[in-house]
């Protein structure tokens, strides 16, 4: 017989069993907001829906368990890839959405005004999809906490393996974007060759484009115009313009290496290629995503879950790690946390449960996680790994 009294005593009997068994009831059970600002649209708009990706398959994962009884949930505003409208975005999220932090935006122009923002509004800014110095200060910022190698470690790497492989410094040439992305890649490069005792780097030939535009051909006619003939061109750009770029520059340059840094969009990058982009080398800040690591395979099987008609790739990869890496820290901040708090559990992640052949790890004086890097190179439209000696 079920009674009105008898429903009353059995929901009462699971509430309690509940709290007993894991510490909080269902009426105390909060859903915590996090912000996104990023490209949705725009020539960038693959960078931004893989990242987007990769985070909700995080949180759809952990949402089914929880974190100290508290789900996730994320809001998203779309940018275009454009500082103008990612200021208001980040206001928005923070003084409208009442976030607890902004996580995964893509770019470095965009990272440029959002910053200021983050520390002014003491709100953490985690994960961001750029490797700029600006999120990367010594002592580090407060509120700016990265999971990536920075793009001075990518370009530095590339400098390493082309000197190391016998190409001289004087046959190096530059293809940038034309703003602060372009220019944080550009200046590690200029550091690392100066490292390497090469005097004068910034007069390598050096070729730029305008953000969110096709328009190479300017950039490519200052390569091709070099006194000395480029056998390697280090890129710092984006998916859209650098395949236009190698696809006419291999007219002319066909023996030449094309390096690209991660923000690139290694999937969108050699679909654009398509059958131009065998030897085209891409830096990665994350392990392969078929990988036998157990995180990447977490990841795999979480995306699988959340998208059944999602492919694994490098971007929504990183994406889900920072997801991953930020729900860590949130354990560390209680069942009650605030922008605070998540930032001091994020500080004491010594050893997240997080396997990706690589230690990750944040401290107080510490602010990116992982500096590990790991290069790639299309063969018949796959990245497959290598070494710089095989160049």
């Amino acid at each position: 017989m079920n009674t009105p009294f008898l429903s009353h005593f059995r929901k009462t009997a699971i509430s309690l069993l509940i709290t007993c068994t894991f510490g909080f009831s269902a009426a105390q059970a909060a859903e915590i907001k996090v912000g996104m600002s990023t490209a949705l649209s725009g020539p960038a708009q693959a960078l931004g829906q893989d990242m987007k990706r990769g985070i909700e398959a995080y949180f759809n994962q952990v949402n089914k368990k929880g974190i100290n009884g508290n789900t996730l949930k994320l809001v998203v505003l779309d940018d275009g890839y454009e500082p103008a409208k990612a200021a208001p975005n980040m206001h928005k999220l923070i003084d409208d959405e009442k976030v607890v932090a902004v996580m995964g935006n893509v770019g470095t122009p965009t990272a440029i005004v959002s910053v200021p923002i983050s520390n002014k509004k003491k709100t953490l800014l985690f994960g961001a999809f750029t490797g700029a110095g600006v999120l990367r200060q010594s002592p580090p910022d407060r509120y700016i906490i990265n999971y990536r190698a920075s793009y001075a470690e990518e370009t530095a790497a590339m400098i390493d393996g082309l000197l190391s492989s016998g190409i001289k410094a004087e046959e190096i040439a530059f293809f940038t974007q034309n703003d602060g992305y372009g220019d944080a890649g550009y200046k590690g490069a200029m550091k690392a060759l100066k490292a390497k005792g090469v005097a004068s780097p910034e007069k390598l030939t050096h070729g730029r484009y305008t953000r969110n535009t096709l328009n190479v051909e300017e950039g490519l006619g200052t390569i091709l115009d070099a006194e000395v003939e480029p056998k390697a061109i280090i890129m710092v750009g984006a998916y859209g313009p650098c395949a236009k770029f190698i696809k006419m520059a291999k007219e002319e340059l066909p023996d030449a290496k094309y390096l690209n840094v991660s923000f690139v969009g290694s999937t969108a990058l050699a679909k654009a290629l398509g059958d131009k982009g065998d030897g085209v080398i891409v830096t990665q800040v994350v392990p392969h995503f078929n990988t036998d690591h157990a995180t990447v395979k977490e990841y795999r099987d979480a995306l699988k879950a959340y998208d059944a008609n999602a492919k694994p790739g490098f971007v929504s990869l990183e994406g889900y790690l920072v997801a991953k890496l930020f729900a860590e820290g949130m354990k560390n901040a209680g069942s009650n946390p605030n922008r605070e708090s998540i930032i001091d559990g994020l500080e004491s992640l010594n050893a997240p449960k997080i396997d990706i052949g690589s230690k990750v790890s944040f401290s107080k004086t510490e602010h990116q996680a992982s500096h590990k890097l790991w290069p790639t190179m299309i063969k018949q439209g796959q990245f497959v790994a290598f070494n710089w000696s095989e160049i």
